[in-house]
């Protein structure tokens, strides 16, 4: 059961969404005129019992939703004022969408949001850090955000909380602050690790505030926020674009996936915040550190352990995990990804690969011999394979000031798509 919305009914609203403050605030003085005019509250019960519920008023406990947004609907039907308690800020991550997308006229009081409570409990600032929600989702994309930003908030769910979070962390240095119980007397802000995260047992739901270490002046590593973007956003496009210049990273021989090439890698690995992506062969590391700056979190890996990935990573201001060793050994226990490019190695790598059902595979080469027995093995293990071959030629200057083509060496780029 549904109510139109209109401008009309929105000016004069029937239903007070109210939150009830995490960081433990007087509540705004319009809410006790509110609820002593309400005929119905709605609210989980901890709520109930916070307020003064004037007599003769209805209450519902939350639980499942929809009975309560039937009560809701029939008493703006009846003209019954209503007010609906909620945590924090309800229209961020909150009720707040339900009770619009219902059709319910509403008008808001927020309080302050458990994220910011939590933030403000560890004595950090947050702005450009990223916020992430894993009540009742998957808890991969919340995972895969903490391990590729520097400044992740989590609103957490039963299974999906510091203790998973923490467990998935593994081989991503990370601070964690966890926030329990905000705004009561039973409220509890531990500082930890992901190691000593996955090893307890956390009250549900509670905050998690996932943090990368900066380094401080004389090479100390501190818990914060560290640098961000100047335009707060950390996982939106970068503001220098992609596909940049080879000159951007510190590479051996010119062994680098060229500017033209990667900008179709990319575009195939499709990265974005909460999303895996492995690097593997990743040498300079372009690719990898090219779809964290869109928001992916990264495994690089390659056999050398002089490789630049990681000055590069620092460079361009990413975080990556960089694993030293030979593939296909060494992606043997990492995270399974959701995409993956090979810029180096063999069928035997490529194998292991595709042995992990990642989503999207995306493969380089430059030796023709290697592209029949690539496509076979893709195709093989269920993947449908497309593929181009790519011969850029670049602008090179000439005396007395024309220019020519210089052609780059062609490359083979091949995508795996499972079905």
């Amino acid at each position: 059961m549904s109510l139109p919305w209109s401008p009309a009914a929105a000016g004069e609203p029937l239903v007070s969404v109210v939150g009830v403050d995490a960081g433990g605030a007087p509540p705004h003085p319009a809410v006790a005129p509110l609820l002593a005019g309400a005929r119905l509250v709605v609210g989980a019960a901890r709520h109930l019992a916070a307020v003064t519920v004037p007599v003769g008023a209805a209450t519902v406990v939350l639980g499942p939703l929809a009975p309560a947004l039937d009560r809701l609907v029939a008493a703006v039907a009846a003209g019954a004022p209503a007010v609906v308690l909620a945590s924090g800020d309800p229209g961020f991550f909150g009720i707040v969408r339900r009770l619009r997308a219902t059709g319910l006229p509403v008008r808001v009081l927020p309080a302050v949001s458990s994220v910011a409570a939590a933030f403000a409990r560890a004595g950090l600032d947050w702005d450009g850090a990223a916020v992430i929600t894993a009540h009742g989702r998957d808890l991969r994309p919340a995972l895969n955000a903490c391990r590729a930003l520097p400044a992740v908030a989590v609103l957490t769910a039963p299974g999906a909380g510091a203790a998973e979070i923490g467990a998935g962390l593994a081989g991503w240095p990370r601070h964690l602050v966890v926030a329990e119980h905000l705004g009561t007397d039973a409220e509890r802000v531990t500082r930890t690790t992901a190691e000593a995260a996955a090893e307890r047992t956390w009250a549900d739901p509670h905050v998690l505030l996932s943090l990368a270490p900066t380094a401080e002046a004389g090479g100390k590593l501190r818990s914060g926020v560290g640098p961000m973007r100047t335009d707060n956003q950390p996982a939106a496009a970068p503001a220098g674009g992609w596909a940049l210049p080879e000159s951007a990273y510190a590479h051996r021989d010119s062994m680098i996936t060229k500017a033209e090439v990667r900008a179709l890698v990319v575009a195939r690995l499709r990265p974005r915040i909460g999303r895996l992506v492995w690097d593997v062969g990743a040498g300079s590391g372009s690719v990898g550190i090219e779809c964290a700056l869109l928001g992916a979190a990264v495994v690089a890996v390659d056999r050398d352990p002089a490789a630049p990935v990681a000055a590069n990573a620092v460079r361009h201001g990413v975080h990556l995990r960089v694993v030293t060793g030979d593939a296909p050994a060494a992606l043997r226990g990492l995270p399974d990804p959701d995409a993956v490019f090979v810029g180096g190695g063999g069928t035997d790598v490529l194998d292991a690969v595709a042995a992990r059902r990642p989503g999207r595979v995306v493969v380089t080469l430059a030796a023709l011999d290697r592209v029949a027995p690539a496509v076979h093995l893709l195709r093989a293990a269920g993947y449908a394979v497309s593929g181009s071959q790519l011969a850029a030629a670049r602008l090179a200057d000439l005396p007395g000031g024309s220019v020519r083509l210089a052609a780059t060496n062609p490359v083979v780029v091949l995508t795996g798509e499972c079905p």
